[in-house]
C-alpha cells in the first residue's frame, strides 16, 4: 500500500456547514491515516452564521490535535478561507478538500502518487478527464469548454478544469504564491494555477468521482457568478502582463 513520506496538510473551507463538517472530518481523518501517516485537517470557518465553528470545535474535541481550526468573524468568500489554511499548514504537502467531501479524500491517495511519478507541483482533479464518473449538464459543458480556450489564449494554461475542489500541491510551490492571491470568490482557482504556472509549476490532472450529497439547486451557478468569474479573469490578465505581479524571482520554481 503507498505511504506518503512527508506530512499532509489538508484545507477544508467551510460557510455555513453544521449538518456536515463534524462527519466530514471524522471521514476524512479515517481515509487518509490509510495513506499519510503524518497529516492534519486545517478546517476554515469563513464566517458562518450557524454552529460550523462549534461543529468544527467539537472534531477537535473527538480527534486531537490531528484537527486545527481557523475561523474568520466575516465571510470573506472561498478563494480567502484557502489561503487563511494554507498560512497555518504545516506539512511539506497541501490538499484543499470540500467541506460537503461531494469529492471524496480518499482520492487524494492517486494524486498524490502521480505527483511523485511526474515530479510535479500541482496535481488537480478535473470533471473532463475520460476516467472522470460525473454527469454533467451539456450547457455547463460548453461554457467550462469556452472558459478552458479562453485560460489557454490568455494564460497559455493547458487545464481544462480549474474549479474542482481537490487539488494537491507541493508546499514549497504554493506557499510563496499564495500571499499573492487577490481573489475571494470562484475565480480564486484559476488566479492560483495562473501564479504557480508562471512560476514554472507543473501541472497535472486527474480524474474525479463525484457522490452528489446537496440538492440540485444548492450547487447552481447563475449568469451573475459566470460574469463575475470573466471580471476576475480580466483583473488577473491586467496582473500578470501589465504589472508582472507573479513573476517574483524570490521562490520560482526552475525547472531542469
Amino acid at each position: 500500500m503507498y505511504q506518503l513520506d512527508g506530512k499532509l496538510s489538508i484545507i477544508m473551507p467551510a460557510y455555513n456547514e453544521e449538518k456536515l463538517i463534524y462527519n466530514s472530518i471524522m471521514q476524512t481523518i479515517q481515509e487518509v491515516q490509510q495513506f499519510a501517516p503524518d497529516f492534519e485537517i486545517v478546517a476554515v470557518n469563513d464566517g458562518s452564521k450557524d454552529r460550523t465553528k462549534q461543529e468544527i470545535k467539537r472534531a477537535i474535541k473527538d480527534a486531537g490535535n490531528v484537527v486545527k481550526l481557523v475561523s474568520s468573524e466575516k465571510n470573506r468568500g472561498k478563494g480567502n478561507a484557502i489561503i487563511s489554511g494554507v498560512s497555518q499548514a504545516e506539512g511539506a504537502y497541501v490538499a484543499f478538500v470540500d467541506a460537503d467531501l461531494e469529492l471524496d479524500p480518499a482520492q487524494l491517495e492517486g494524486y498524490l502518487q502521480k505527483m511523485e511519478e511526474t515530479g510535479s507541483e500541482v496535481v488537480i482533479g478535473c470533471k473532463f478527464h475520460k476516467d472522470s464518473e460525473i454527469t454533467y449538464p451539456f450547457a455547463r459543458r460548453i461554457i467550462s469548454f469556452g472558459y478552458y480556450m479562453m485560460l489557454l489564449l490568455l494564460f497559455h494554461l493547458n487545464v481544462k478544469d480549474t474549479q474542482t475542489g481537490l487539488k494537491v500541491f507541493r508546499a514549497e510551490a504554493i506557499r510563496p504564491v499564495a500571499h499573492l492571491i487577490r481573489t475571494s470568490g470562484f475565480a480564486y482557482d484559476i488566479e492560483l494555477l495562473v501564479a504557480l504556472h508562471r512560476r514554472g509549476c507543473k501541472i497535472e490532472q486527474m480524474p474525479v468521482k463525484v457522490v452528489y450529497v446537496r440538492e440540485r439547486n444548492a450547487r447552481r451557478i447563475g449568469i451573475k457568478d459566470v460574469w463575475n468569474v470573466f471580471c476576475d479573469t480580466l483583473h488577473i490578465f491586467c496582473r500578470v502582463y501589465f504589472q508582472h505581479y507573479y513573476d517574483k524571482t524570490e521562490g520560482k520554481v526552475e525547472r531542469l
